[in-house]
């Protein structure tokens, strides 16, 4: 593990934050489209991805948001991206009737573990750094939630194969560090479908992150397809697992599903941070500050404030734009009536230092 996460320079107790995608407005969901109908040429998407990141950063950097994203807006959706990019991954058929719709892929042979074919990330997020003066998390799907959507038949046992995707992303981390990188974070959208391979799932992400200088946050959610969560249940088969994994922070959603999982914080008391959902992506209703506050307060029950960040509970992927710059604003603005609550109480609004 990296060491604690700290807060920045200058950034504020109760930093905020987002997970990673960002509204896909209905004229860049077409042109996705188009491209994969041959109606339009690589070049002229990826000219078309750079203008929507620059206004998703603005977006966030107007919300007041503390550390931003790109929103992952050059991914079709939460793995492909990445599966297309792999070495020895196998797409069968790269033709989509729309964009979002999910390749079908193959591993027909082991994955080379000393592959020093980058994925393409380092760009990505030298793009995004040269578009803020913000802190920048830059965010990539873990190797459980990828090997999910891969056809195994290269190795005799799926563990194998989750393996080989983790080392090859913690390749590819090693090179977004060394491009500038601060903080990354694994998402594994796919592990509460799978409470049972939990061990597998943290095992692969301290493969992830191993070596890797940065502040690292895990996230885990119920899954966020078309807005729907693809599970229901709550975070006990985490845990005692999570305890081992080497990040500093784990990113959680609480929001739509209610708090009664902070007892697990309690209970077993982890030494990572939590990233605390406070925004509910699943509804277009948006949240009010007070409650907003209402939610960072419940959470203060059992974390010290410098131990939280606020975030939503997932991507933003699926909301109106203007739904989700209301429900960004609606975050920052209530994280600061904490804030100023706490000032009052002798807390400063900035951590003298380091926990």
């Amino acid at each position: 593990m990296s060491g604690p996460i700290t807060t920045g320079p200058g950034e504020p107790l109760l930093p905020t934050t987002v997970v990673g995608s960002y509204p896909v407005p209905e004229w860049l969901e077409r042109l996705k489209t188009d491209y994969y109908r041959h109606r339009i040429s690589r070049r002229h998407l990826d000219e078309i991805h750079e203008v929507a990141i620059k206004a998703a950063i603005k977006d966030q950097e107007r919300a007041g948001i503390d550390i931003v994203s790109d929103g992952e807006l050059r991914r079709d959706n939460d793995i492909d991206y990445l599966l297309a990019r792999i070495p020895g991954v196998r797409i069968t058929d790269q033709a989509k009737s729309f964009y979002f719709d999910y390749y079908d892929a193959e591993v027909g042979d082991p994955l080379s573990p000393s592959s020093t074919s980058a994925l393409g990330l380092v760009d990505d997020f030298s793009f995004t750094r040269t578009q803020t003066d913000r802190r920048v998390k830059f965010s990539f799907t873990g190797p459980f939630s990828l090997s999910r959507r891969i056809t195994n038949n290269g190795y005799r046992d799926t563990v194998d194969l989750v393996r080989a995707l983790a080392e090859l992303l913690n390749q590819e981390a090693h090179r977004l560090v060394a491009a500038g990188a601060e903080m990354l974070q694994i998402d594994e959208p796919f592990l509460a479908g799978y409470p049972e391979q939990v061990g597998t799932a943290i095992d692969a992400v301290n493969i992830v992150s191993k070596d890797v200088e940065a502040t690292w946050s895990l996230h885990v959610c119920y899954g966020n397809r078309y807005a729907r969560p693809s599970w229901e249940g709550h975070y006990d088969f985490l845990f005692p697992a999570v305890l081992d994994a080497a990040v500093d922070q784990l990113v959680l959603e609480f929001a739509r599903k209610g708090y009664d999982d902070l007892q697990l914080f309690e209970r077993y008391t982890p030494e990572q941070k939590l990233g605390l959902g406070v925004i509910d992506v699943k509804t277009e209703e948006v949240e009010t500050p007070d409650l907003v506050a209402s939610r960072i307060r419940r959470a203060l029950r059992v974390l010290p404030a410098d131990r939280l960040t606020i975030n939503p509970d997932c991507g933003l992927r699926h909301l109106p734009g203007p739904i989700a710059r209301g429900k960004l604003r609606a975050m920052v603005d209530g994280a600061a009536m904490v804030r100023a609550e706490l000032a009052t109480a002798g807390i400063p609004e900035e951590p003298s230092g380091q926990r």
